[in-house]
């Protein structure tokens, strides 16, 4: 399903072309965008691949609630891309994205681009889209409050210039090297309407219906309850396969897995976990499908915090974890242990040669050297001032997998002389303590644009997830200078390469393992689904026309 040959792709030369360019595009050194493989491993040809027919109304069950879709309050990215579009999709997850707002990018010289826009797109109230819009919210991420997408204007990287050569290009000028430009910004930025958002003052609180670009318009949204999303009929990758996306917001996983059960959903958004997924294979008409999601499972480590403000002690942290043991036991089978470590292996732009070694003799060693001994011999390890080191773990209890990790790290940090006290709170608890920093540890996940985009590693360092910029780090800070003057692409890789190792050797996130996915679907209701990587199968790419598909099977 992940294996693909690339192919040199050139400008599209009609809307065919269009489409099948930009499926074959979407592949990553893992395998990109495919038709999901059955259970069994089956893997779908050209012969067989199945005829899409359009559906009338699709029902998606969602696990949480993004809000109206205004990315500056709440995103979830498979549904913010049903409505709007970027400059190239699909992700900066790929080798090689390729354009779709955009019908060409040109790099001029080390710090300058330019962007050709299509023509002939339409706003979904009918107003011409142009590259005034382009400039328009390139300027106003950079400029204004921050949102998960805005970093890759106004810091990694930083662009200073943003112009118009003429009414359909774009000019970019970036502070410093931006070889990546096109591959990471121009595949992750959504593109805003300027006749609408140049009168919104506060983008957070913006609360209308989104007007995008994109293959579906959200006409209905109550919170904590549905959304409703309309076929974008006029869409200028072909009118979509399904009319009528309904999405009722179900959060609890027994509830939205016994909807899906009884029929009052078509599929989950909520991967099937592994002790669910025969009892879901062998309902007629369903379909278990697997994915490869490029996303993690993390212990993080408070760095504001002593200990963990000490290299050393973070390593002896990361050197005490069992993954493997954590896999086998909490995973079922279901996901690979972290031993890479941070970023995803899956991504391109991960250093292949990462490795997390358990050694619980080293990590003993290590805390010795720190002078945390056990000095009244009760299996808890002291500080000088004789402080012990326990430490609670935060952990969600909407997450079963997370909370046996979670005991089994307890048993495991005690075999090193480090006592941990499991925390079991709610999900909104939980958000509080992300925000408030008011933790030891925290058991987490991350997704794909935190550990699949480059540009995001950096800036993770810079914005207090992974580190804070105003901490001193010398040898992380010197390889981000370096990163940041490097004009060439595969050199600059080699260079972010070299700070995740430093990163895995002293992290403040310590992989547990990185999970992989299979969905339920009803398929004698829709049987189209694909894989993007990075976004699952409920992207909308799925609801494209057949000949997506098709590009598909042309493996």
């Amino acid at each position: 399903m992940r294996v693909f040959a690339r192919k040199s792709l050139g400008l599209f030369l009609s809307y065919l072309l269009v489409i099948a360019v930009f499926m074959l595009g979407c592949q990553s050194n893992q395998g990109g965008t495919a038709a999901p493989s059955q259970t069994d491993g089956a893997k779908p040809d050209a012969a067989s691949a199945t005829t899409a027919k359009t559906v009338s109304e699709l029902k998606i069950g969602l696990p949480t609630d993004a809000g109206p879709l205004n990315i500056y309050t709440g995103n979830i990215d498979y549904l913010t891309e049903l409505v709007f579009d970027k400059l190239f999709s699909p992700s900066p997850y790929v080798d090689k994205p390729q354009p779709w707002l955009a019908e060409s990018a040109q790099q001029l010289d080390d710090l300058t681009w330019v962007v050709k826009i299509r023509s002939g797109i339409k706003w979904h109230d009918g107003t011409p889209f142009t590259a005034e819009d382009v400039k328009f919210t390139y300027e106003y991420y950079r400029d204004g409050p921050a949102n998960r997408h805005t970093h890759h204007v106004s810091e990694v990287p930083h662009i200073e210039k943003i112009e118009l050569d003429d009414p359909s290009t774009v000019r970019f000028t970036c502070a410093y090297a931006c070889p990546t430009l096109d591959k990471i910004t121009f595949a992750d930025l959504p593109i805003l309407p300027k006749h609408i958002w140049e009168k919104v003052q506060n983008p957070r609180k913006y609360t209308e219906l989104p007007i995008g670009t994109g293959p579906y318009k959200l006409v209905e949204y109550k919170a904590d309850q549905y959304y409703k999303f309309e076929a974008n009929k006029d869409y200028f990758m072909g009118s979509p396969l399904v009319d009528t996306l309904v999405m009722p917001v179900i959060k609890d996983p027994t509830a939205i897995f016994n909807a899906l059960r009884s029929g009052e959903i078509d599929i989950s958004a909520r991967p099937i976990p592994a002790e669910l997924q025969a009892s879901f294979s062998n309902l007629p008409n369903m379909r278990v499908v697997e994915t490869a999601p490029l996303s993690l499972i993390e212990l993080k480590l408070n760095y504001d915090k002593a200990p963990f403000n000490q290299e050393a002690f973070r390593n002896a942290m990361s050197l005490a974890v069992d993954r493997q043991a954590i896999s086998d036991t909490v995973l079922l089978g279901q996901g690979r242990p972290g031993l890479k470590g941070y970023p995803h292996p899956d991504s391109p732009w991960t250093n292949p040669n990462l490795s997390t070694p358990y050694d619980v003799e080293k990590a003993k060693t290590v805390l010795d050297g720190l002078q945390f001994v056990d000095k009244n011999q009760d299996g808890v390890r002291e500080t000088a001032d004789g402080k012990e080191l326990s430490f609670s773990l935060k952990v969600p209890s909407t997450e079963p997998q997370w909370i046996r990790a979670a005991e089994m790290l307890k048993e495991q940090y005690a075999k090193v002389g480090i006592k941990v006290k499991v925390e079991v709170l709610d999900s909104g608890t939980m958000a509080t303590v992300s925000q408030t920093r008011d933790f030891d540890l925290v058991i987490s996940n991350i997704g794909a644009h935190g550990v699949a985009d480059p540009d995001q590693f950096v800036m993770s360092h810079r914005s207090s997830y992974l580190w804070n910029k105003d901490i001193p780090y010398p040898a992380m800070d010197e390889l981000t200078k370096k990163w940041m003057a490097e004009t060439s692409v595969d050199k600059r890789k080699e260079i972010a390469f070299q700070m995740q190792e430093l990163f895995n050797k002293q992290p403040t996130s310590i992989v547990l393992y990185y999970p992989e996915e299979k969905f339920a679907f009803r398929s004698e209701k829709f049987d189209q689904w694909v894989e993007s990587p990075g976004f699952g199968i409920i992207n909308k790419y799925s609801l494209l026309p057949d000949e997506v598909k098709k590009a598909v099977a042309k493996q």
